[in-house]
């Protein structure tokens, strides 16, 4: 299947405008004037956001996908049948699908689309803004799942900072030194969490050591910091992964410790088989393919709205998010090309009523 000339200029165009999270001014802007020229009534939001909106009725959709990336600028080329860009996968294209399909008013039909800004940062100030705002009857989140696949669970999220103090020591002092306390501390909360279990990967509780600072001293005090990372399985929830936590985190006689959030995300599933998943599932067959449903081990902006707007929620996108955050990041043309097509044809099946 090939791309449209205007489509390939879209997703080509919002790739090669540089936007990291929390400086994505410049893409925003020229988005929204992009969806003013396919028929939008485009604005850029209270947050940020591009938004357009186009088509009126009674049945109202959401097509929410964030403009930031992560750093790493590397030139934008087509190679081999692909696009080759930072966000072309995580998530300007889907994004850019999203403004492609959309493009074709359906009777009975009002869809908005949404470029939503800081989606990379803890922040994901876009999404949460958006979340304020009253509930559509559907709602699809732009991240890439290939354009066969929608996904419908993502685990949750909880970043803390744990840090430890006690008073300067000399080097030959004995017992441990503050930061082999601070090892101790991570092997404890690594063990509680692997204590959990799990008979599938999405099940079990992730917890990584994202970060460490130790062996620091102004000669008064001495310190140590440690950033921990969990991915939530649905069924636990972040208030209770703290707890535990907090109990793990044990310092030796003479030594501080303070656990601190620094982020967090619920875990979040969605209905298999509400009317939009439906719609997806016959569109994809539509084109050709077998859907296949896909459980996350990361995290998106459906953990922001899914808990809120509590509609028919999934995730869907061309990519495949092997390359999310790499420096191949990389698009396969053929694929925007199907999921454009199967994005148009879920949202004929909404308009008419028959997901």
């Amino acid at each position: 299947m090939s791309l449209d000339p205007a489509d390939l200029a879209l997703v080509r165009g919002l790739v090669e405008i540089p936007s990291a999270s929390r400086d994505e001014a410049r893409a925003v802007a020229w988005l929204v004037e992009r969806m003013r020229d396919r028929g939008f009534r485009s604005e850029v939001d209270a947050a940020g956001n591009a938004v357009g909106e186009i088509g009126d009725g009674p049945t109202h959709v959401v097509l929410l996908g964030h403009i930031d990336t992560v750093p790493g600028i590397f030139p934008v080329r087509i190679e081999d049948g692909e696009l080759v860009g930072r966000g072309a996968v995580d998530a300007k294209g889907p994004l850019a699908a999203f403004v492609s399909a959309a493009s074709v008013r359906l009777p009975g039909l009002r869809v908005t689309v949404v470029g939503a800004v800081e989606e990379e940062s803890p922040t994901s100030a876009g999404a949460r803004y958006r979340a304020t705002l009253p509930a559509p009857d559907h709602c699809v989140v732009g991240e890439p799942s290939g354009w066969d696949g929608l996904t419908v669970a993502y685990k949750g999220r909880l970043v803390a900072e744990v840090a430890l103090e006690r008073a300067a020591r000399h080097g030959a002092a004995p017992g441990p030194t503050l930061t082999e306390e601070a090892l101790a501390v991570w092997e404890r909360v690594r063990a509680v969490a692997a204590a959990r279990g799990g008979a599938r990967a999405f099940d079990r509780l992730d917890c990584r050591l994202e970060g460490m600072r130790a062996g620091e001293s102004d000669g008064l005090a001495e310190r140590a910091w440690l950033k921990v990372g969990y991915r939530i399985p649905p069924g636990a929830a972040v208030d209770e992964i703290e707890r535990e936590l907090r109990a793990a985190v044990t310092a030796e006689e003479g030594t501080s410790a303070t656990v601190t959030r620094a982020a967090s995300e619920e875990p979040v599933r969605t209905e298999r088989t509400s009317a939009l998943a439906r719609a997806f599932v016959r569109a994809i067959a539509e084109a050709g393919g077998t859907a296949r449903t896909l459980a996350k081990s990361g995290t998106s902006d459906m953990n922001v709205l899914a808990p809120v707007w509590r509609c028919p929620m999934v995730a869907y996108g061309p990519g495949d998010s092997a390359y999310d955050h790499t420096p191949m990041e990389r698009l396969r043309l053929e694929d925007h090309a199907r999921a454009i097509a199967v994005l148009r044809s879920v949202l004929a099946r909404l308009a008419r009523g028959d997901g």
